[in-house]
């Protein structure tokens, strides 16, 4: 059914050209707008309509947008929302990048069904919010330059300023998933950490395998989240040996997820019901007192094996009961539910204890809970991984946006290694690959992007990025913080660059092109430094940049600086 179909209702102006209206089971309902934020009062089961005249719009982004971001038809627009599944917010655009509506709820926790696209026959972008219960407020931004600036704006009306990160959170990581996938041991594990050290990593997390039953892939043994004796014969020295390397030490668990060969199966498979989409297991019920008792002592027994934290997975499998009923329950919305239960493990974790979420469960709904909040899993897609890590720092409220872990072949050059750190360049990077048995030339590549990314950490997690079209896949990426800034360029463009602006630029080639074409506008600027896709210094063909378009000589997965002459 297309939007149109629904009843219809009389629409009032709202903002900009946004028309609303706000309806109930028994009508319309009353609203105020104060500031840019819109008031419901109290009412069940509420339904918000917004239309905007489709004008010059290319594009609507929203947290699950995937690689659906241009305009859809509104019959084909829809997402099941909830804590654990994105959140209830969007931003439509035009072919400048301008933002003709921006959005985003403020409760993020309970289920909430959004549809949106074109409407056929009204000739407008139309976005239907169907909430279960008010009082609801939601935020506009006007409109903006970009989608980046109204995501801003957005955030800081959702508090996105009152966090600080925990310590560690902004560490580069070694996690072991790709390089091992599940066959890790203590010794392997240890002569990975003592390397990754040396490259420059602050984190390590043990990733599936650990556990007991932990191998070929499936899940039907998990559920007991006890360690692998033959594995890791004495797990708590392991980690001790690990942190006394210099790095903090997280492992990984699902703890909603329940396989059949657990010995706590019998005992538990009455809280699961449903199948999980993780292949071999059952997901837990957190709408079940009895299922959150579980997982938050589960959390707190893992902190005790000495770890600094947990990589938390899964934990959107649970959507499987949105909208279903829960007998025995005593919450019945599977968002709310979530937060509850999430409220309780970070109390029993402890404030220092490190906690890695993974889209789509990295929305404002779960601000303080989280501190890494990476980007789902694309193994080798250095595009995929520029995209979704932009895509979560759009709504991150609080916490530090990570790659999803690097892997690549061993046999590559190494552009296409750097390719997969470029990729990551804009979040924290976690690198997962077996160091012992890269090329040297590999961890040269490694080690120098890593302490690039250190030298530039504080632009590229604490500057203002302005990344682009979120269409057109964020091809030129800019972070700025004072007179720095940061470019990286991932199709062949032409580059802006404001001298004027900025004293110290890092230019990033992540094309397969030998150059960079450069639209300079300012004072000129020296060529200071010029680096290959390993890190070996090239003597540059021009030494300053005037004013004016330049073909600026740069490696493919290599790096220029610029600095003002001193």
């Amino acid at each position: 059914m297309t939007t149109a179909g629904l009843a219809p209702a009389p629409t009032e102006h709202l903002l900009d050209d946004v028309r609303l209206a706000v309806l109930t089971s028994g009508g319309t309902a009353g609203w105020r707008l104060t500031g840019d934020t819109l008031e419901i009062g109290p009412h069940p089961e509420l339904e918000i309509r917004l239309s905007v005249p489709l004008g010059d719009a290319v594009g609507f982004w929203h947290p699950a947008c995937g690689w659906q971001r241009t305009l859809v038809a509104d019959w084909a627009g829809y997402h099941q929302i909830s804590l654990v599944n994105g959140a209830a917010a969007g931003c439509l655009y035009d072919s400048t990048g301008r933002t003709l509506l921006a959005f985003a709820a403020e409760d993020a926790v309970p289920e909430v069904s959004m549809r949106f696209g074109v409407s056929e026959e009204s000739k407008t972008f139309v976005v239907h919010l169907a909430v279960p219960a008010a009082p609801y407020r939601v935020h506009f931004a006007r409109s903006a330059p970009s989608t980046a600036a109204a995501m801003r704006t957005l955030r800081r009306a959702l508090g996105g300023e009152g966090f600080a990160p925990r310590e560690g959170a902004r560490e580069p990581v070694y996690s072991t998933w790709y390089g091992f996938t599940q066959d890790v041991s203590d010794t392997g594990v240890e002569r990975e950490a003592a390397l990754a050290a040396t490259a420059g990593c602050g984190v390590l997390i043990l990733d599936d395998g650990w556990q007991r039953l932990g191998s070929g892939r499936g899940y039907g043994g998990v559920g007991d989240w006890e360690p692998d004796l033959q594995k890791f014969p004495d797990f708590g020295a392991h980690v001790a040996r690990v942190r006394e390397l210099g790095l903090r030490y997280l492992v990984w668990v699902a703890p909603l997820l329940l396989g059949p060969g657990a010995d706590c199966f019998e005992e538990l498979k009455p809280y699961a019901p449903a199948s999980a989409g993780a292949p071999g297991a059952r997901v837990l019920d957190p709408r079940r007192p009895e299922v959150r008792r579980h997982v938050v002592a589960l959390c707190a027994r893992l902190m005790g094996l000495g770890v600094d934290g947990l990589k938390i997975d899964f934990l959107d499998e649970v959507m499987v009961y949105a909208g279903r009923p829960a007998h025995g329950a005593d919450i019945q919305d599977v968002g709310t539910a979530m937060r509850v239960l999430l409220a309780e493990v970070r109390q029993a974790v402890g404030e220092t204890a490190l906690l890695e979420f993974r889209q789509p469960y990295v929305g404002p709904g779960t601000a303080g809970l989280a501190d890494l909040l990476r980007a789902d899993d694309c193994p080798a897609d250095a595009t995929a991984n520029r995209v979704r890590t932009l895509d979560v720092g759009m709504l991150a409220v609080a916490g530090t946006v990570h790659a999803d872990m690097l892997m690549w072949d061993s046999g590559a050059d190494t552009r296409s290694v750097a390719r997969q750190l470029i990729g990551a360049l804009h979040a924290v990077p976690q690198i997962s690959a077996r160091l012992a048995d890269l090329p040297r030339a590999h961890r040269r590549v490694v080690a120098f992007w890593l302490a690039q990314w250190r030298r530039l950490r504080h632009v590229l997690l604490d500057g203002e990025v302005e990344p682009g079209r979120p269409d057109e896949l964020y091809p030129v990426v800019r972070a700025t913080r004072g007179g720095e800034c940061v470019i990286t360029v991932s199709a062949e463009r032409v580059v802006a660059v404001d001298t004027a602006a900025h004293h110290s630029i890092t230019l990033v080639n992540g094309t397969g092109a030998e150059r960079l074409v450069l639209e300079v506008s300012g004072p000129g600027i020296g060529l200071s430094r010029l680096y290959g896709p390993d890190g070996s210094r090239i003597e540059p063909v021009v030494r300053r940049l005037e004013a004016g378009l330049v073909s600026l000589a740069v490696p493919p997965s290599g790096m220029a600086v610029l600095e003002e002459e001193r």
